[in-house]
This record gives C-alpha cells, structure tokens and sequence, in this order.
C-alpha cells in the first residue's frame, strides 16, 4: 500500500472508530436514562428513551456498511483486519445494550401504570446496579479507545459482581412474592430490568472481550477469567 493510499486508509478506520465512539456515548446515555427513570419515575424520559433508540440502529447500520466498504476497498490486514472485525462485534452489543436500555423503560412504564411499591424498589437496589454497568461500559469503551487489554481484563472481572448482584435481587424480588402475592405483578416487571441490567453487563463483557482480540490477536471469548488473565500476559501474535 503506497503512502497516499495509507493515509487515507488511516483516515477511514479513525472515521470508523469515531462513529464507534459516538454510538458508544449515545448507548452510556441510554442506559443512564433508563436507571434514572426507574429511580425518579419520569413518564416523558421514559418516552424518550424509546424514540432515541431509534438513532442507535442508525448508528449500527452506518458503521457496519462501513466496515464492509472498507474491508472490500483496502483489504487490510493484521490489526487493522482485526480493527475491523472487532468493530462489527462491538457495535452489534451496543445496539443490545440500547435494546436492554428501551426494555428498562417500557418495564418500568408498566409498573408506574400499576403503582410502584416504594419498598420493594428499596430492597433491589436496581440503581446500584445499574450504576455498575454504567461504570463498565464506559470503562470498557474507554479500553476500546487505548486498546488496554488488561483494563478489558478487568471489565470481565467486574461483570462476576454484576452476576452476584442480579442472584441477590432474585432472591430478595421471590421473598416478596411468597410473602404477598399482590406484589407479583410488579416483582416480575422489576425482574425483567434487574435482567436487562445483567445483560448489559454481559454485553460489556463481550465488547472487553473484542478489546483483547483486536490488541492481542487471540480469540477468548470461551476461556474463563483464569485463562484470560494469563492470555493479556502473552505478547501479540504479530504477522509472520
């Protein structure tokens, strides 16, 4: 590839990663919104959150065409190929994540129309929850950005803790239904978002994941943590 041609193909993915960024601070805004909702019981935000996550597939559908065009143009290779690659992954959790974000406030529609019971939402603590995985995704975007495998190691770390944290809710959301039935339409709704939250969190997981493989050139989204930890300590496959 002749210099002119290099730089413009640099121009490019910095363009992809660009939009890329911006798709991500759009997703970081969604599910703010959605924890705030929950918490403050904001019927116009809820509805907005719903309209906006139209703009998220916009943005999924624009970098994905990106990708593809600069895949059969530059036919590039090595980190850049992974670039690529790993690009068309992130986006694709992005966009469910901005799902699980309109999931929240539908669900959370549902249980204003029905009444919320202030005591229950005490007990599931679904902001700390939700302030968790707001932290990992912005974490695991900013790890995108820096290609920093071990603050990506570290996002998979955190998402054992989400795991605890949505198998304590349960727990907590079924004592409320065995000890009064009438709670159970409500518990159930307050499962879905505890759930969607949980999801998010799997979706950071994955996009820490991608980070990995784009830096290192390892594929290990089907090792466990211990595995992983070693991996981010082997140096990057670099082309033969």
């Amino acid at each position: 590839m002749n210099t002119h041609l290099s730089k413009k193909f640099d121009s490019e993915l910095d363009a992809i990663r660009a939009h890329l960024t911006r798709m991500g601070g759009l997703v970081e805004e969604q599910i703010r919104a959605a924890i705030t909702v929950y918490a403050e019981q904001d019927p116009e935000l809820i509805e907005t959150i719903i309209s906006r996550d139209d703009r998220v597939d916009e943005m999924e559908i624009l970098i994905d065409d990106a990708c593809t065009h600069i895949v059969a143009r530059r036919q590039p290779t090595a980190i850049d190929l992974r670039m690529v690659m790993g690009v068309g992954k992130v986006v694709t959790d992005l966009e469910r994540i901005g799902d699980e974000a309109k999931k929240i406030a539908k669900a959370t529609r549902h249980i204003l129309e029905r009444g919320i019971n202030q005591d229950m939402t005490r007990v599931v603590e679904i902001g700390h929850l939700g302030g968790k995985v707001v932290s990992m995704l912005h974490d695991v975007l900013d790890a995108f950005v820096r290609l920093d495998v071990s603050s990506a190691a570290a996002v998979v770390r955190q998402d054992r803790e989400i795991d605890a944290h949505f198998r304590s809710i349960v727990r907590n959301l079924i004592t409320y239904m065995m000890e009064d039935p009438r709670t159970i339409s409500t518990a159930l709704e307050v499962l879905s978002i505890s759930k969607s939250i949980e999801r998010i969190g799997d979706h950071c997981k994955n996009i820490a994941k991608d980070v990995i493989y784009i830096a290192n050139g390892r594929d290990v989204r089907h090792i466990g943590l211990d595995a992983l930890e070693r991996e981010i300590n082997t140096p990057p496959i670099t082309p033969g």
